[in-house]
């Protein structure tokens, strides 16, 4: 394959990587910070065993989006009453599975692209927190 396949990959790691520790990090003080490094090193570390120096630049802009885009849905979510451990295994399993998808020709591109798109939908949503039985106390 060409540079292209092999740049594809290390974006989808970076994204992957974003994913995987918003949802470990994001919901802490210095989360974003703290996820964002995290992912920028994964990234690197991934263009530089893909295709060296020229991949590098493919990990590092997978991780800044996948940061980002993650921990605005994991923010979201714990506005929503979301549990910490809950949002961390759910975002771990989807990083999982977004690295696997990255193995394939042209969707680590795909996953660069619709990762915005998705945290922006899920932005314009307002907090729903469930009432449960709040709402019969009245």
């Amino acid at each position: 394959m060409g540079d292209w396949y092999e740049i594809g990959i290390t974006v989808g790691i970076g994204v992957a990587a974003g994913i995987a520790f918003a949802g470990v990090l994001a919901g802490l003080r210095f989360g974003f910070a703290t996820t964002l490094l995290g992912a920028l090193v994964v990234g690197v570390g991934a263009g530089m065993l893909v295709n060296g120096w020229i991949g590098v630049g493919g990990g590092v802009v997978g991780a800044v989006i996948g940061s980002v885009s993650a921990a605005a849905i994991v923010r979201g979510a714990n506005r929503r009453g979301a549990t910490a451990g809950g949002t961390a295994f759910l975002l771990i399993g989807a990083a999982i599975v977004v690295a696997l998808l990255a193995l394939s020709p042209v969707v680590g591109y795909l996953e660069a692209l619709l990762m915005p798109v998705i945290a922006a939908r899920r932005a314009r949503h307002g907090p729903d927190k469930y009432a449960g039985l709040r709402s019969l106390a009245k």
